[in-house]
Formats: C-alpha cells, structure tokens, sequence
C-alpha cells in the first residue's frame, strides 16, 4: 500500500519526534564528559535542528521507496 505524502510526513515526524527528549537527555548527559559548556536553550537548540534535519532525512527516504514499489 502505498503512503501520501502527507501519511509519510506524519509517520517522518512521529518517529523522530518520539526520540526529541531522549537525545535532549543523552546530550545533557553526555556533553560535559567532553567538556562542553552550553545552556540548556542551547542543547534544546542543537536538539531540534537534528530533529528537523532528522524528519526531513526521513521524509525523503519514505517517499524514495514508496516510488519504487
């Protein structure tokens, strides 16, 4: 069965959006063992650029195999 576009952005926007608060976590956590020093506004910004970046990258693909079938 084949995906809308719209039905692909959801699913793009579910699945990464699901993992928002896990990375904002991993980075607050991970982030001064390397000795960054960044605010919290700052990850929260680092995060939703990935996201975003994240959905788009996902979006793309979905669409690519949705033509080939």
């Amino acid at each position: 069965m084949k995906q809308s576009k719209l039905q692909s952005f959801i699913e793009s926007v579910v699945t990464v959006g699901s993992g928002f608060f896990v990375a904002l976590a991993v980075q607050l956590l991970i982030f001064p063992l390397y000795d960054i020093d960044i605010t919290l506004f700052q990850n929260i910004q680092i995060v939703m650029i990935l996201t975003v970046t994240s959905v788009i990258r996902i979006y793309i693909v979905r669409r690519c195999f949705n033509r080939i079938k």
